[in-house]
């Protein structure tokens, strides 16, 4: 029966059933049907409202049902147009003029023009827009220099800024900047993250719990349309599982491989794909209250991780050292000059003794898998080891990923001393701005969990996302860095090269730099 045949619950059926949990048997492989791209997912999205969620894990799905007003350029993360098709800036650098899109709907069939642009930005940024309260808006600090957006007329709109904003055009392509339906907000209010609408390739269709998101072409697309009739995206949490569901067919791409699976997907009828980006894996550490209050203790965290073990006994060289804050990614802006904190547990062990912190007992928060967070069980339990190894007693707590974003998201504060997280981000500005700064304390609305604080660095990000200049810019963020390695607010790990796995029945297929998992162009056979 063709794919066209199919209603969209055979379709699940097919795409979820027959590949359940334990049900590896190779034979399945021909029952997928043609034109169907199976996805294994790290984890359950929180949502399918890119105002409401933060995991990039969320973000692969929500990239082919939604569009912002510029994108990523292919392969890059230059900004290109994509809803919009021009644009002004005036010469202060505090407005900036849109000129949209003609001919675009929603996919409930309502029109994209000026007026949905403005509902989106008051929506996410006025407390008393009347659709502000659907959900929580955990990035609209991406949009923090946004002071009014104007509806000039039906296909220009402006942005008007309380000061020049360096990473604003950046922000508009990341997820948070993608544009939903008014008319399905209203409709659908607080439940609007499980019934989406946007202008994308494809449209929704439909989400069983734990078992799958499907998204399915969209017909009146104004832009090219996809190459398959639609995806299934199956949130598989456990990593060998999801390895054993790749090689007995049961999907047709994976993202996220474990280092120590790759091997496996060497021969034929699979396809490794590998993209380096601006991605840091680091602990977050409880500045705040508790050992890790003290920076001679902090530092000694990072001293004690054998963080080169790490990377080449555990990630199966895939990623590097992270040596601070900023991923070398972003070359421009990073400070080569940074040496990462050497493995050299001896000073660890001075430096604890100094602390008086000899012997302290801590609990360390883990994930069993989420967005960019490579092997965490893994990496956490060596970490567990190199810290018991000058004296520190670790107790391991460990979360499937959205219970653990629950717990971390809100602070550390009575809770933990320390937790994995890792970002994928699209700017300099982006991780330290939304997760160094003192106005970023989770109590203000921000990510800064370990509640650190120094004025310096809270100054130095000010002024470098208000520089018009890059270069000015690029020597701020490198101030930024040096401060923030020497304070030690995380254990600063690795700096990882995403991949996925795709099986031979897939074409058009590539990561991007930006983490981003767009699959407009991609084919199944």
């Amino acid at each position: 029966m063709s794919f066209l045949k199919l209603t969209r619950r055979a379709l699940l059926a097919a795409a979820t059933s027959t590949f359940a949990l334990g049900t590896l048997a190779a034979p399945a492989l021909a029952q997928t049907p043609p034109g169907v791209l199976i996805v294994g997912q790290i984890a359950e999205p929180k949502a399918l409202d890119p105002a409401a969620v933060t995991a990039v894990n969320d973000f692969r799905i929500l990239v082919n049902l939604y569009e912002g007003l510029v994108r990523y350029k292919p392969g890059t993360l230059e900004v290109e147009p994509q809803l919009a098709t021009a644009w002004t800036i005036s010469e202060d650098g505090t407005e900036y003029t849109f000129t949209l899109r003609e001919g675009v709907t929603f996919h409930d069939g309502t029109p994209f023009n000026a007026e949905a642009v403005k509902f989106n930005f008051d929506r996410m940024l006025k407390e008393d827009h009347p659709y502000h309260n659907t959900g929580p808006f955990p990035l609209a600090f991406f949009f923090s220099a946004v002071q009014e957006v104007t509806a000039v007329d039906a296909m220009t709109v402006t942005f008007k800024l309380n000061a020049p904003y360096a990473p604003f055009l950046s922000n508009l392509a990341y997820p948070t900047g993608l544009l939903v339906s008014p008319a399905a907000v209203a409709a659908h209010g607080a439940d609007y993250g499980r019934n989406p609408a946007g202008t994308g390739p494809f449209k929704f269709a439909e989400w069983r719990s734990n078992e799958a998101v499907v998204i399915e072409k969209n017909p009146g697309y104004w832009g090219d349309a996809a190459g398959t009739e639609a995806v299934v995206f199956r949130p598989i949490t456990d990593a060998n599982t999801r390895v054993a569901e790749m090689l007995a067919g049961g999907i047709d791409m994976m993202v996220e491989v474990p280092p120590t699976a790759l091997s496996q997907f060497q021969g034929s009828g699979f396809t490794v794909v590998e993209q380096a980006g601006p991605h840091v894996w680091f602990l977050i550490l409880n500045a705040k209250e508790g050992p890790m209050a003290d920076k001679r203790v902090r530092q000694a965290a990072n001293y004690a991780i054998n963080k080169e073990a790490i990377v080449n006994d555990v990630l199966e060289g895939t990623a590097d050292v992270a040596a601070g804050p900023t991923p070398p990614a972003f070359a421009w802006a990073y400070n080569a000059d940074l040496d990462p904190y050497p493995y050299d547990p001896e000073k660890a062990k001075a430096l604890l003794a100094e602390a008086g912190a000899d012997g302290a007992e801590l609990t360390f928060f883990v994930t069993e898998g989420g967005s960019g967070m490579l092997d965490p069980v893994a990496m956490g339990t060596a970490i567990q080891a190199d810290l018991a190894a000058v004296g520190l007693k670790v107790k391991i707590e460990t979360y499937e990923w959205n219970t653990f974003l629950g717990e971390v998201n809100p602070g550390l504060e009575g809770k933990a001393d320390m937790a994995e997280m890792a970002w994928m981000t699209n700017d300099p500005d982006t991780l330290p701005f939304l997760a160094l700064r003192t106005e970023a304390w989770p109590d203000k609305g921000g990510f800064n969990s370990g509640y650190y604080s120094n004025p310096e660095v809270d100054k130095l990000l000010e002024e470098a996302r208000v520089a018009t200049d890059q270069g000015k810019r690029a020597e701020l963020y490198k101030q930024m860095q040096a401060i923030v390695q020497e304070d030690a607010p995380w254990v600063f790990v690795a700096n990882w090269k995403q991949n996925a796995v795709t099986s031979d029945r897939v074409a058009n297929f590539a990561l991007e730099p930006s983490f981003l998992l767009q699959l407009q162009s991609v084919v199944k056979n």
